[in-house]
């Protein structure tokens, strides 16, 4: 009867190791688990705050361009007022030429 104890305790320590790796693996299963949700989370938290980052970014680009473009039209209008000057003083230059000869 000997090798037949043998043979139990060998299943038995078998058994055993089956069942621990069993227990590992799903320990090592459970806490890859828990690291993709975590890094996911991450992820997603650092997607979200790069969107806003983006989106001010762009408001802030609206904003300047707004602004630039109202300054455009103001510059617009005080080229078209100096083009106006120059004319009316070269017209007086015109005139005072011909008054002086």
């Amino acid at each position: 009867g000997r090798g037949k104890m043998a043979a139990g305790g060998a299943a038995d320590a078998q058994a055993r190791f089956g069942h621990s790796v069993k227990g590992l693996l799903t320990e090592k299963v459970t806490s890859c688990g828990t690291d993709v949700i975590a890094l996911t989370k991450q992820l997603l938290g650092q997607a979200a705050r790069n969107m806003v980052m983006q989106e001010d970014a762009i408001l802030h680009s609206e904003d300047s361009l707004r602004k630039m473009a109202i300054i455009t039209t103001h510059l617009q209008y005080q080229q078209e007022a100096i083009q106006k000057n120059v004319e009316r003083s070269s017209n007086l230059q015109d005139q005072l030429n011909h008054l002086l000869k």
